[in-house]
């Protein structure tokens, strides 16, 4: 699983060591990595007894303490991971993936919890939900943020909010959509590189998420749901004539009604496309792609239809149809000059946080806390997310220690044994090798 105690807690300790100094107190520096260790060590549960159990029996008090009680800021050891994700994987091929994970509770104390949708099982149950952002370039992964979403049963009840130790701040009602901008602002805030965010059709049917998005110059591609409206590239704003006497329009009106995202594909051309190799061969499906104005500008009276919303931004409307029957539709700012092959390759990476939501639950216990309080659930999930960025460190510098000692074997043959004819190069690509069964199988696939 993680090699001898010395090839991986030593190394550990090394790259902790920023972490480290974020935490002041000598205890905590002590309990930090005690914790970290225990989430990658071997042991069924992850949660703080069977942990110290296994690790530091004499230290369960103290590594309690460290997680659900203590009064330590959680943010400077955030910043750390945002540096440290960035050096692994940042860049402006990157890509910023917004999703949610529910992690499914008994009982109504822990915070959070309440009867919700919940994604990993398709369908309502009682859990708690974490907004998610995985940065991710060539199809790794690094989690850099969990925020828990709190529902209205728990942001009216005050007391509620109180005993479960939630901080004033946090406190409002706020929509996943609201949480996930706040914390994009953090990535930027810290120099994270990344070139496009990408998320489902839960964010991606909220046009002031969107609209977030653009405000803040990101390039985007998100899910939308069928229904959503949108209107052709070409439609104009126009007076609108009346037939009846009185005071004449002040507003433009569109000359065409939006229709709904399906219904705009029906003619559109369809073409099989690949995006990339997965475990069983060339992952592909049938896309099309036209230009749009999206339908989430100013509320306007158009005609005798009612409230309609006036055209907004141009875009690309997507349509995927898979090999399942399922068919799915995206919106994306991406440039009007991507071909199709792009559009659907940067639409589908976003298949990275999925792997990663269940390499952090099945491999590190992210949901494994049995505490109750905001701040234990938040510094649970932030060690979680230390280790697993600590892991993935460890898979790409055994890739980059790969490529060069392949480099040197073909150098070293090269000069031993000219060839007598030139060939054609081809590029190596070696299997990553991580310290978890699950990673390997993800750099195999990738």
């Amino acid at each position: 699983m993680v090699g001898t105690t010395s090839d991986w807690e030593d190394e550990l300790g090394s790259w902790l060591k920023p972490f480290l100094d974020c935490l002041g107190h000598k205890a905590r520096r002590r309990m930090c990595p005690l914790y970290v260790s225990g989430l990658i060590g071997p042991g069924d549960r992850k949660s703080i007894q069977p942990m110290a159990a296994r690790l530091a029996p004499g230290d369960y008090d103290r590594l309690h303490h460290f997680i659900a009680d203590g009064v330590w800021d959680a943010a400077p050891l955030e910043r750390e991971l945002l540096i440290q994700a960035d050096r692994l994987v940042g860049d402006k091929d990157a890509v910023l993936v917004i999703d949610d994970t529910a992690m499914p509770k008994k009982g109504d104390r822990s915070v959070g919890v309440a009867p919700q949708y919940a994604s990993t099982l398709g369908k309502m149950a009682n859990c708690q939900t974490l907004v998610s952002l995985t940065l991710a370039c060539r199809e790794v992964p690094v989690m850099v943020a969990l925020r828990l979403f709190l529902p209205e049963s728990w942001t009216s009840d005050p007391a509620r909010l109180k005993r479960a130790d939630v901080p004033v701040e946090d406190r409002a009602a706020r929509t996943k959509p609201e949480i996930a901008l706040a914390e994009i602002d953090r990535v930027i805030a810290a120099g994270v590189r990344f070139g496009c965010v990408l998320a489902d059709a839960g964010y991606g049917l909220s046009a002031p998420f969107r609209q977030g998005l653009t405000a803040r110059k990101l390039a985007w591609a998100v899910g939308i749901p069928r229904h959503l409206k949108v209107y052709p590239v070409d439609v104009q704003l126009i007076w609108p004539v009346t037939k009846v006497r009185g005071r004449p329009r002040k507003r433009h009106v569109p000359d065409i009604l939006s229709i709904a995202a399906e219904d705009m594909l029906v003619s559109a051309k369809w073409k099989t496309v690949s995006w990339r190799s997965g475990t069983k061969g060339r992952l592909k499906a049938r896309f099309a792609a036209v230009r749009v104005r999206t339908a989430d500008g100013p509320p306007q009276r158009i005609w005798d239809k009612g409230q309609q919303h006036l055209p907004g931004d141009e875009a690309w409307l997507i349509g995927e149809h898979r090999g399942s029957g399922e068919k799915k539709y995206y919106l994306a700012n991406l440039p009007a000059e991507m071909d199709l092959r792009g559009l659907a390759a940067t639409i589908k990476a976003r298949w990275v946080c999925e792997q990663a939501h269940q390499q952090l639950k099945e491999e590190l216990g992210l949901d494994h806390f049995e505490g109750r309080s905001w701040h234990g659930l938040h510094r649970h999930a932030l060690m979680t997310m230390i280790a697993y960025a600590f892991l993935q460190h460890r898979r790409l510098t055994k890739v980059r220690r790969e490529k060069k000692n392949q480099r040197a074997a073909a150098s070293t043959h090269a000069t031993s044994h000219p060839p007598r004819h030139r060939r054609s190069h081809h590029s190596i690509k070696p299997s990553a090798v991580s310290v978890l069964p699950s990673l390997d199988r993800q750099a195999k696939a990738a």
